[in-house]
């Protein structure tokens, strides 16, 4: 159950955090289209890090409970935080501009979603996708 860490402070580190989420997802057997689903959440969360978070990192972890085998990611920063969470997580909800996907895709995309924000303390959000161990190894 390794975990590692990684910093999101540039686009830079956007991008790594990205390759990072899909050689992970490689390694541990998930079908492309759970790298998909990992990476494409990864990244709307990690640009929200870097965007709206002014920075942070992301840890990742294997989880396995003996039955079902997992990747965790946990985004973190320090930011002005959310106000408003259900407005945030709704569809077409946007502050920068953008599609308004990020994190109610992200939410659709994972197994599992939990967000905590704090405003004026920062985020948090920890998400799981699932899959049945020895699938695809």
């Amino acid at each position: 159950m390794r975990a590692e860490q990684l910093p999101i402070r540039s686009p830079d580190d956007v991008a790594r955090v990205r390759q990072a989420v899909r050689s992970r997802a490689q390694a541990m057997g998930y079908s492309v289209v759970e790298q998909t689903k990992l990476v494409t959440a990864a990244s709307e969360l990690a640009r929200n890090t870097l965007v709206y978070g002014l920075g942070g990192s992301v840890e990742m972890q294997e989880l396995e409970d003996g039955f079902t085998q997992g990747l965790q990611l946990v985004f973190e920063d320090q930011g002005p935080g959310i106000d408003d969470l259900d407005q945030a997580l709704t569809d077409g909800f946007t502050t920068g501009g953008g599609m308004g996907l990020g994190l109610s895709g992200s939410r659709r995309l994972m197994s599992e979603f939990d967000i905590q924000s704090t405003p004026g303390a920062g985020t948090r959000v920890a998400v799981v996708l699932w899959k049945r161990a020895g699938a695809r190894r």
